[in-house]
């Protein structure tokens, strides 16, 4: 069995027991498959863990909550339904605290605040429209946000959402703030970064250990690519 070649270097392997595997998810990959039949971190994940205990047959990998695809940063994955259970109850139940990282173009106004929308996704579009007043089948979305700082020609910005919905930052900063993420072009910005990503990172992810229910924490590094190197004075 050839080795993954995703975890050769073990940079994306933040926490591993013997019920979670955290992952620094890299910007571009699915978490979960989707119709385009593109490899995703959930398989990936299985094969790694089926290369490094020798399992003969399909190791178990569930998937409790996603990143976009263009987004970068900390996924938790199940190694056990107990585990998977438990934690699909936590997200659901908004009991997990979400730190994310975004650059933006401009400096949000005010530096500091509350934003809530009603989100509705247009799943045919794969896009998510914000009203800033109740609206229809909208979804009540809330989130935190604070300027860090300048990060080289960029801002900076720390967004805690507070629900977890579709796009929800990504259309919130844009709609809310007048400043979309960086490399954004489905919600605003004017040109895609050179690696078709968005400047957006689950930085942190805050939890209790669905088994053990110790309280854990844990953060991953920001991208090597150029448009983050200014923010990694932030850590």
């Amino acid at each position: 069995m050839n080795r993954p070649n995703l975890w050769s270097e073990r940079k994306e392997i933040l926490f591993e027991d013997n019920h979670l595997l955290i992952i620094n998810k890299p910007a571009g990959l699915l978490v979960q498959g989707d119709a385009t039949g593109d490899e995703p971190l959930s398989a990936k994940a299985e094969e790694y863990l089926r290369f490094k205990y020798k399992k003969p047959g399909a190791a178990f990998v569930g998937v409790a909550h996603r990143l976009d695809r263009p987004v970068s940063g900390v996924v938790a994955l199940a190694k056990t339904s107990k585990a998977l259970s438990r934690l699909n109850e936590m997200f659901r139940d908004n009991k997990v605290h979400k730190t994310y990282w975004a650059l933006t173009g401009k400096c949000p106004e005010p530096t500091s605040g509350h934003l809530t929308h009603w989100l509705v996704k247009d799943p045919i579009r794969n896009t998510t429209k914000a009203y800033s007043e109740r609206h229809g089948q909208g979804l009540k979305s809330d989130l935190d946000y604070q300027v860090l700082g300048q990060a080289g020609t960029r801002w900076l910005v720390q967004v805690n959402p507070i629900t977890g919905r579709p796009h929800q930052i990504r259309v919130q900063l844009s709609t809310g703030l007048g400043t979309p993420i960086v490399g954004d072009v489905k919600y605003g910005f004017l040109a895609p970064l050179p690696d078709v990503s968005i400047a957006l990172h689950a930085r942190r992810l805050e939890l209790q250990h669905p088994v053990t229910k110790e309280a854990m924490c844990f953060e991953a590094p920001v991208p090597d690519i150029a448009h983050w190197e200014a923010a990694k004075t932030y850590y």
